[in-house]
């Protein structure tokens, strides 16, 4: 008997539907075809295990099963459950009426329970697309999977479960969940507040500006001025996720395997800061079976890079197409795959070897060489793509000392938010850009074109610091931003000049004693 089950496959952040068919025929043979990895061939045996559990007997027949679309790469243990109910339904043990209304995937252990899987948002939005009634999966997964309207989702706890709902005998509660509702409650307030930091007034002001317009940031300063502590604090101002922007992290979080069980959406920015020792392909993305890299991790979020010039050259380069682009694209032989990249970049560094050059107090011992090779370890082109640099110095004990509070996180994010509601009624026609720090070259045409004594104030930067032609465009999406935050319809000259400001390393006497 011929008989049809239907999974998915993950492509990229998305999922494909697979359909598994099952033909049960006298003889004694096993055949699985369509592309499947070496966890799908290995699952004959757990297969057999569960169902014995379960109190059926695997077909002693030729079972021949093909998983179509056969071109497409299957891979993962969670084939388990759907080719394990296609064999018992082609071998009419039982009935098979009711498996075209549904998507069923899972992982079986030997005693026929499930085990969760990765990718349960992103196959939910899928078996809704197509059509399907429900989704069944393991029970650790079904609250992921139910934020997905329209779709009966439901959480089994065994091979044993599945088969008796889908032979009448039994019923798997359905999972619900009022998405909005519990997103609305489930967003918290965050660990870290910038009320914990003294001074840096300067930098403080940096990190507003690049909130507000989405752009990369370096910060630059001896050990122990804070780079860190006010790094790990900017997700505290940045405007809080809309249930979109949850949606698409959740789903990259999904498919990597980084969700928690139980866990419906992501209600936080993340936070991703990744050791220095990291390769390429786990920045970016890749390895034999593509996953989502950090910078993917970090989308509609930070990335932090700590200690920037520590990072292997060639971990940085590969930065540079992503950070323009917002998208990254990794390339096999037989196929390819895009993953999301739209992240804040927020590196920190030390200003020399031994990270005392500029040190009001204490004396730096590199010499000039030394530490224009320590900054060269950054490439130009990289550091072109950062919009603001900033140097930190540190903290005198007079501000450490203070009991008046600094400003909140809250009061900050306030005007971030103003700031971000301007942009958003700016760009309301062009859905592929939210924030200045994405505006093309056209828009900047019509919404960044600074005033008369601005423009010569930037003509005079460019001539003096020898910038390049994206540090100039960089230059007026900041002004844009500045001048958002102070809801100035026009770029005035004092917004061109904060702006070149934040250019720190494009001075030509930097790093020079």
């Amino acid at each position: 008997m011929l008989v049809k089950t239907y999974a998915a496959a993950l492509q990229s952040i998305n999922a494909r539907t697979v359909t598994v068919e099952v033909n049960c025929t006298p003889g004694s043979y096993f055949q699985l075809v369509g592309l499947p990895d070496a966890a799908i061939k290995e699952s004959q045996d757990r297969i057999i295990s569960a169902i014995d559990s379960a109190g059926f007997k695997f077909p002693g027949k030729r079972v021949v099963i093909n998983m179509s679309p056969a071109d497409l790469r299957k891979e993962g243990s969670a084939y388990d459950l759907p080719l394990a109910i296609g064999i018992l339904a082609a071998d009419e043990q039982i009935p098979a009426e009711s498996l075209e209304h549904y998507m069923i995937m899972g992982e079986l252990s030997l005693d026929g329970s499930l085990r969760p899987i990765r990718g349960a948002l992103p196959i939910a939005i899928q078996a809704r697309a197509e059509g399907y009634r429900g989704l069944i999966l393991p029970r650790q997964n079904a609250r992921e999977a139910a934020v997905v309207n329209r779709l009966e989702v439901y959480g089994a706890e065994s091979l044993s479960e599945v088969i008796q709902m889908l032979s009448g005998r039994g019923a798997i509660p359905r999972m619900e969940v009022d998405t909005r509702r519990t997103f609305a409650e489930a967003q918290r307030e965050t660990l870290f507040d910038f009320a914990e930091v003294r001074g840096q007034e300067n930098v403080k002001r940096a990190l507003e500006v690049a909130a507000a317009g989405g752009h990369n940031v370096l910060m630059i300063g001896a050990p122990g001025s804070g780079k860190s502590m006010m790094a790990k604090r900017l997700p505290s101002i940045l405007p809080p996720f809309t249930l979109g922007e949850s949606l698409e992290t959740t789903k990259i979080y999904s498919v990597a395997g980084k969700l928690g069980q139980d866990v419906t959406l992501m209600t936080s920015r993340p936070f991703r800061a990744p050791h220095h020792s990291i390769s390429p392909a786990a920045l970016v993305g890749g390895g034999s079976n593509p996953q989502p890299g950090e910078i993917s991790l970090a989308h509609h979020g930070v990335l932090f890079l700590d200690e920037l010039p520590e990072f292997n050259r060639n971990v940085l380069e590969v930065m540079r197409q992503p950070l323009e682009d917002r998208m990254v694209t990794v390339a096999r032989a037989r196929f390819s795959v895009d993953y999301p990249a739209s992240f804040m970049l927020v590196a920190a560094m030390n200003p020399c070897p031994c990270g005392y050059y500029n040190h009001p107090t204490r004396p730096c011992e590199c010499t000039p060489q030394q530490v224009q090779r320590y900054l060269g370890k950054v490439s130009g082109p990289l550091l072109d793509r950062i919009d603001l640099q900033v140097e930190i110095a540190p903290v005198p004990f007079e501000k450490l000392s203070e009991e008046v509070p600094s400003e909140s996180s809250a009061a900050i994010c306030a005007r971030v938010v103003a700031a971000r509601e301007v942009q958003n009624r700016r760009f309301a026609d062009h859905p592929s850009v939210h924030c200045n720090a994405q505006m093309t070259p056209q828009l900047m045409q019509l919404h960044a074109r600074p005033d008369a004594r601005g423009l010569e104030r930037l003509r005079t930067a460019m001539e003096r610091l020898n910038l390049s032609a994206r540090a100039y465009d960089r230059i007026l999406k900041v002004s844009r931003t500045i001048a958002d935050l102070e809801g100035s319809e026009q770029i005035q000259h004092q917004h061109i000049a904060e702006a070149i400001q934040y250019r720190s390393l494009d001075r030509g006497n930097w790093g020079q004693q």
